[in-house]
């Protein structure tokens, strides 16, 4: 079973987390005998949080609930707030479960923030563009590592840009390993181009497509 812990904070950005959380979630697309997963909303206090898009979040839990497990994976995403140092703590959370060999998954200023900690100097990784780290982490050394792509996944760590979303939430399912190859690959097809076989394929990778 993975339990997916959600970071939220003040003016996080919903569309970031809108493709892997809905999928995740809801399972619909899941192959038959895949893992359970539960998803929990944590945050450093358990005070409601506002997104972008002016919605209301009350967190599941708080940092030190989140269990120290390869199960365990971390969904960082994007805010105007991450340069408030409060946030170092969930940081520090992130450096652990990668150490340990927990999967860790942040977009757009989260990144920033793990860059800022030493954590994208030696990995493969992306962020908001060329020159964007620099900016907003002046400790990152991680240039040589950088790769210019919507999302990077390099094993347990998975790095996008904020148009990145969707291509971070196939490289999130699949690493976790809970949809068909082909059914992941249906579903990224369709959602990226809208063309309707897309759609139609997808319905046939599934389970109860197949039990006739």
């Amino acid at each position: 079973m993975f339990t997916i812990y959600i970071y939220v904070l003040d003016t996080l950005a919903d569309w970031e987390l809108g493709y892997v959380t809905s999928e995740l979630n809801s399972g619909r697309f899941f192959k038959k005998g895949a893992p359970s997963v539960s998803l929990k909303t944590v945050s450093d206090s358990k005070e409601s949080i506002k997104t972008m898009g002016g919605l209301t979040i009350v967190p599941d839990c708080l940092i030190d609930d989140i269990v120290m497990s390869k199960t365990s994976v971390l969904i960082l995403p994007g805010a105007d707030s991450w340069n408030d140092q409060k946030h170092g703590v969930i940081i520090e959370k992130a450096s652990e479960l990668l150490s340990l060999g927990a999967t860790v998954c942040a977009i757009c200023g989260a990144t920033a923030a793990l860059a800022n900690f030493g954590l994208l100097d030696k990995r493969p990784h992306t962020s908001n563009g060329s020159g964007f780290l620099e900016m907003f982490s002046p400790s990152y050394k991680g240039q040589s590592f950088y790769i210019d792509k919507p999302s990077v996944a390099d094993n347990n760590l998975i790095t996008a840009s904020p148009t990145g979303a969707l291509l971070w939430a196939k490289q999130i399912i699949e690493h976790l390993g809970v949809f068909q190859a082909n059914t992941l690959d249906a579903w990224y097809n369709y959602f990226s181009t809208g063309k309707p076989e897309y759609f139609f394929a997808l319905m046939q990778t599934l389970p109860s497509s197949n039990e006739n």
